[in-house]
């Protein structure tokens, strides 16, 4: 399992979080065979989304995360609870893309420049709270780092990392999440500020064997750190055949009948996960009558 750790200064004035999302990272690419470039395209914004997702409050509550920018892997999606369990897709998961002039893999390439991250967030109850800004580089710790400026207007520090060993095989994934609180003042952003030209990447202090915990510390030298939260946390799809007769509910009858096909069953995939339901002509077609007496009774 990936590990998150989220914690405070003793000053309430700088709130912070680190994952290792590596098996998080590597479970997405196995399952859905993801070249080196999606891998670590995805790989990021299911990073990102585990930390986002985390700091919502709600037990019911989750986070979407979807970046287009028009480039060749087309939407790419992740999605967290707020514990932080995540689950995503690319698109175009087996998208080759050759290296950028420096030779590492071309994320920004891949997703593109011209287009929007959409940001969901959903309490539980009510309407989905829905925000998009404008992709500005690509790179997918940037974007979200635009989005807090934009949206939240937070001051924040957005860094995160997928790096393979030689041989194009992943080894470390991991991020962390920088934000100054409302009464923070140009003293904490001097000591960010400081911070950041000696920071290493996540990826390389997780190479050195840092733990989450010893990441915030090695980043926030100058701070006196509380950590309130430290768990567990994974790449946790929650499809299931229930909740797939649910989507056809919100279809009319003559649809829901319309699903089967010629082995008389619907086959749907779960764009998550890649687990196949089947549900029966015959299970359709109670479906469809059920809809047909909702309909009936108006609701």
């Amino acid at each position: 399992m990936s590990k998150l750790v989220r914690c405070i200064t003793t000053d309430g004035l700088v709130m912070a979080a680190a994952i290792d999302s590596t098996d998080i990272v590597r479970r997405a690419q196995e399952l859905h065979r993801t070249t080196p470039v999606i891998t670590s395209a995805l790989g990021r914004l299911l990073t990102g989304a585990s930390i986002m997702g985390n700091k919502l409050k709600e037990d019911n509550a989750s986070l979407t995360l979807r970046m287009n920018g028009g480039g060749p892997a087309g939407s790419i999606i992740a999605v967290s609870d707020s514990k932080g369990n995540v689950r995503g897709y690319a698109q175009e998961a087996g998208l080759l893309l050759r290296p950028n002039a420096k030779g590492q893999l071309d994320v920004p390439g891949a997703i593109g420049k011209d287009g929007t991250v959409t940001v969901i967030k959903d309490y539980g109850y009510g309407q989905p709270y829905c925000t998009q800004t404008p992709i500005v580089t690509g790179e997918v710790a940037e974007d979200l780092t635009a989005y807090y400026a934009i949206s939240e207007q937070v001051p924040t520090i957005f860094c995160i990392g997928v790096h393979f060993d030689e041989k194009w095989k992943l080894d470390k994934a991991g991020g962390l999440l920088i934000q100054l609180m409302p009464a923070a003042d140009h003293r904490e952003i001097e000591k960010l500020e400081e911070m950041l030209k000696t920071m290493p990447p996540v990826t390389r202090m997780l190479l050195d064997g840092n733990t989450p915990e010893q990441i915030l510390e090695r980043t926030l030298p100058g701070f006196e750190l509380e950590i309130f939260d430290s768990q567990q946390v994974e790449y946790r799809c929650d499809c299931s055949l229930e909740r797939v007769e649910n989507a056809f509910m919100t279809m009319r009858p003559d649809e829901i009948r319309g699903l089967a096909d010629e082995s008389g069953k619907a086959e749907v995939l779960c764009h998550f996960c890649n687990k196949k339901y089947y549900v029966t002509r015959e299970r359709l077609e109670e479906l469809a009558k059920l809809q047909e007496q909702r309909i009936a009774d108006g609701k």
